[in-house]
């Protein structure tokens, strides 16, 4: 059966009624997904996949931090398997696809694989990683640094949200709440990892391109700064005694963002932002703020770390400070041959292709290190993504997923 019969496979309503029943899971208000890892209610999301694999005849598996695997067996299942995937955590303001799109379209891609009445000679296993997002648990991708050996279980473990839970205590409560899915140990071998992700950027679209062929993640280095003051009455502190620490904060985070404006396009954030004990006639008495940080010239970031390190001490006045790394991915280019077994595959579905990289991080970031890796993106409307508004046309998901089919059966028909 020719490589292109995949076109014919790919349900699409299926597909994207999908994507709607799985939406559900966290469903706000305001359409958007508000899904955070690790919770009661991905845990629901997670048994609703496991559901649908069941129904094709795939095999559940999980892991210590729990990771979800949805194994099709091949005709030798001792050769290290194809992986395909993302996450379906999400950011609290999130929306439908992000992360999801990949699952779901790693399950089509197996299920049509199945209608093709082939079996391949390696086994495929759809993989949902945890903790992709690090909203609830910071930082984020976990699950795929477990498995990939990038960082210890016990390190990853000991994580805690702001509620004080820690991450630990949350996969034992997500693993309790299994039916019947055998846990397996860390670190098999892989023989490559496909990821489909909406691209969260506005260079498809704007392009009238409907799919990206990924080159590679840029840089980023994430950082928490806490700065200690006093509490003082606003009243009757005087200005020259006080200990601030939000005015030290501001000042720093003021210096920052003027040494990150540049031709150079550095991505600066400061997303979250602490003040305790946040009353209107009480001196702050601490901060706590996040950096995020990125941009795909290595050498760019690390000569922002420097100068944010430098103003992070010089402006904390009579306040003391501790600023932390809490990650550090350096840029990164995927498997060229990953890369071009995308492109082909695009080529012969005639869905037109360009090349792209990705300003967001990925746990193909993760896997980039043990496998051969590469990504598939699709267009997302606006470019919006971690916001309710966050869009992708049925089509540009079957389109991608048509792609993803095509790669993954080729992979693993390798020896």
């Amino acid at each position: 059966m020719p490589a292109t019969s995949f076109a014919n496979l790919i349900d699409g309503d299926r597909l994207w009624a999908r994507h709607m029943a799985l939406a559900k899971f966290g469903a706000r208000e305001d359409d958007g997904v508000d899904r955070p890892a690790l919770s009661s209610v991905e845990s629901e999301a997670r048994a609703q996949l496991v559901s649908w694999a069941r129904e094709i005849g795939l095999v559940p598996f999980t892991d210590g931090i729990a990771n979800l695997f949805l194994r099709y067996e091949g005709r030798n299942p001792s050769l290290p398997p194809v992986l395909a995937g993302s996450h379906i955590d999400s950011q609290p303001t999130g929306g439908k696809f992000d992360g999801a799109f990949g699952v779901l379209a790693a399950l089509e891609a197996v299920q049509a694989i199945i209608a093709r009445g082939e079996q391949p000679l390696r086994s495929i296993e759809v993989v949902a990683w945890t903790n992709e997002e690090g909203s609830r648990f910071a930082p984020g991708m976990s699950g795929s640094e477990v498995f990939t050996g990038r960082k210890t279980l016990d390190e990853v473990l000991a994580i805690r949200d702001q509620a004080g839970v820690s991450l630990g205590a949350a996969v034992s409560e997500v693993l309790s709440r299994d039916v019947d899915i055998p846990v397996r140990g860390f670190g098999f071998p892989v023989a490559a990892f496909v990821e489909p992700h909406i691209e969260q950027g506005p260079l498809l679209e704007a392009a009238g391109i409907p799919f990206g062929v990924v080159t590679g993640i840029q840089g980023t280095r994430r950082y928490r700064v806490r700065v200690s003051g006093e509490a003082a009455h606003a009243g009757t502190a005087l200005r020259a005694e006080r200990r601030d620490a939000l005015m030290a904060a501001v000042r720093m985070i003021a210096e920052i963002d003027r040494a990150a404006i540049s031709p150079d396009d550095i991505k600066l954030t400061v997303g979250l932002f602490q003040v305790t004990p946040n009353a209107p006639s009480v001196v702050p008495a601490e901060v706590l703020f996040s950096i995020d940080l990125r941009h795909p010239d290595n050498s760019i970031v690390d000569e922002m770390d420097r100068k944010i390190r430098h103003f992070v001490e010089a402006e904390h006045g009579p306040c003391t400070v501790e600023i932390k790394q809490i990650a550090h991915a350096p840029s990164l280019a995927f498997s060229t041959e990953i890369r071009s077994l995308i492109a082909a595959a695009a080529s012969a579905e005639k869905i037109p292709s360009m090349e792209i990289y990705s300003a967001a991080g990925h746990d193909a970031r993760q896997l980039h290190y043990v496998c051969p890796t590469g990504m598939i993106f699709i267009p997302c409307r606006g470019g919006i993504s971690h916001n309710p508004a966050e869009w992708a046309e049925p089509e540009h998901i079957v389109a991608g997923t048509k792609v993803l089919a095509h790669v993954v059966w080729q992979l693993a028909s390798r020896p």
